[in-house]
């Protein structure tokens, strides 16, 4: 990794993959690179293509739903190598003589779910020295992988409600089992796979026979199933920011997710499409609550050894109590996500976000830390 530019730092926006989450990774993407300082940053756009290619993205790549159509990286770009032990990017476009597009100060993942947000490409910066936003290899990996999470979160002494890991040969050899074990959660269940994220393959479970089709929906994600009891109480979230000096991670005002029309949880749908879903910042919750909600925010991000930002989210039970559900290291990242409507209300607006998280990166040192 070479010296920071004397002039402006360059920074690689990289958006896509290879996993289910492609588009949203876009959406958040057209936001950062809307948000970004131009006349401070040097900016160049990197997309995944679905089939695993890196790109430089065209100027008229799509960052936003348009007619119900979902956006995708237009793997027509010029191709990239990726970056070098000394941090540079390659492109190598069809018929041209390749041309170097020069040193990577930092590079900006805005990607979610496995092959991206789960530490594959965080270990592949690692090993070009490139520094980058967020967390690092093991937090995101264990971030990623739901039941490990919650192992951790469960040891470092954070609430989490009862689960049951369905592992895929658990699942074709063992399956009665696994039935078994899930029936003494008690009924209803929610099923997810345990490596992805923006809601994806999840559903909601009343009896056996929905179970076994809830976890073959979840399977179609991953071969790795997290299947939990229903905890009854409201979806209050919360943001946690790394500091610049020595200081603790500091935590965000509580949000209260609040979903209407036909959503039996706040689902893919309500998430990004439509407005069936809105934030209610601060969340009308006991101050007391409010306090120990974001005390316990900063210890499950510190229990991964996160950095950056990251959202946490717990369910505030009928009995005063909370229940931490799970941690994610990279969240959804449009201006209108849940991470940055909660910093904006709590006085953070979304470039300011932006800008503090380029910053953290090109003050961390590559490496292990």
């Amino acid at each position: 990794m070479s010296e920071q530019h004397e002039t402006r730092p360059r920074v690689a926006i990289v958006f896509g993959g290879r996993n289910s989450e492609h588009a949203v990774s876009i959406l958040g993407a057209g936001s950062v690179l809307n948000a970004i300082d131009r006349s401070k940053y040097e900016v160049i756009p990197v997309g995944i293509a679905q089939d695993g290619r890196w790109v430089l993205a065209s100027g008229d790549q799509r960052y936003a739903i348009e007619d119900g159509s979902m956006p995708a990286v237009d793997a027509r770009g010029a191709a990239l190598a990726l970056p070098s032990g000394g941090g540079s990017l390659v492109a190598h476009d069809a018929g041209s003589i390749p041309v170097e597009l020069g040193q990577v100060d930092v590079v900006f993942p805005v990607m979610h779910g496995p092959f991206a947000e789960d530490g594959t490409i965080q270990g592949l910066l690692e090993m070009a020295g490139v520094r980058y936003v967020g967390s690092g290899v093991l937090a995101s990996a264990v971030g990623m992988d739901k039941g490990y999470m919650k192992m951790v979160l469960a040891a470092s002494g954070l609430p989490v409600g009862p689960y049951v890991v369905v592992r895929d040969r658990d699942w074709r050899v063992d399956r009665d089992r696994v039935l078994k074990e899930v029936e003494e959660l008690g009924w209803p269940v929610f099923v997810k796979p345990a490596r992805a994220g923006s809601s994806q393959g999840i559903s909601k479970a009343h009896d056996l026979q929905e179970l076994e089709r809830a976890v073959e929906f979840a399977r179609e994600h991953d071969p790795k199933v997290l299947v939990e009891a229903a905890i009854v109480g409201r979806e209050i979230e919360c943001a946690v920011l790394e500091s610049l000096g020595d200081e603790a991670p500091r935590a965000s005002l509580p949000g209260e997710v609040l979903v209407r029309g036909d959503h039996d949880f706040f689902d893919f749908e309500a998430k990004y499409i439509g407005d069936d879903m809105s934030l209610a910042v601060p969340a009308d919750i006991p101050a007391e609550v409010a306090e120990d909600l974001r005390a316990m925010a900063v210890r499950a991000f510190e229990a991964l050894g996160c950095e950056g930002l990251s959202r946490v989210d717990f369910f505030y039970t009928e009995d005063g109590g909370l229940v931490l559900n799970e941690i994610n290291t990279m969240p959804g990242f449009t201006a209108m996500s849940v991470a940055p409507q909660l910093w904006a209300a709590t006085g953070l607006p979304y470039a300011e976000l932006v800008e503090r998280l380029i910053q953290l990166a090109l003050h961390r040192s590559p490496g292990l830390r």
